[in-house]
């Protein structure tokens, strides 16, 4: 069964989200969302146990949802997201490798086109 890394616990219900995997926090309360590094290895530290299969939970400051997402997708070259959207989550996946063709991972203009549609 994947887990399911929600960014920061808040005062909201996430049980919702349990259909998904178990659900697991990276982060309680407030942090500064200028401690980056703190945040990181915070971060890090719990995503080691992730799997490719697994979503990150868009939650809290947008820092925070810069620097999980970094760690997943550098780890398994993908990103799996729980969105919250009308009363219940939607799950959104990007493969990575399939955009990032050059040396220095940007993809082309047309290559998007190509694998968004």
């Amino acid at each position: 069964m994947s887990t399911v890394y929600i960014i920061n616990r808040g005062g909201h219900d996430y049980s919702a989200a349990k259909k998904f995997g178990q659900l697991v926090f990276l982060s309680e309360g407030p942090l500064s969302k200028y401690a980056t590094s703190q945040i990181y290895r915070k971060f890090s530290m719990k995503l080691r146990e992730s799997s490719p299969t697994d979503y990150l939970m868009i939650t809290g400051l947008t820092t925070m949802a810069c620097i999980a997402c970094s760690c997943f997708a550098f780890m398994h070259g993908k990103l799996n997201l729980l969105l919250y959207k009308n009363d219940h989550y939607i799950e959104r996946s990007l493969s990575l490798g399939e955009l990032l063709s050059s040396s220095k991972g940007i993809a082309k203009e047309e290559e998007i086109k190509e694998v968004v549609g």
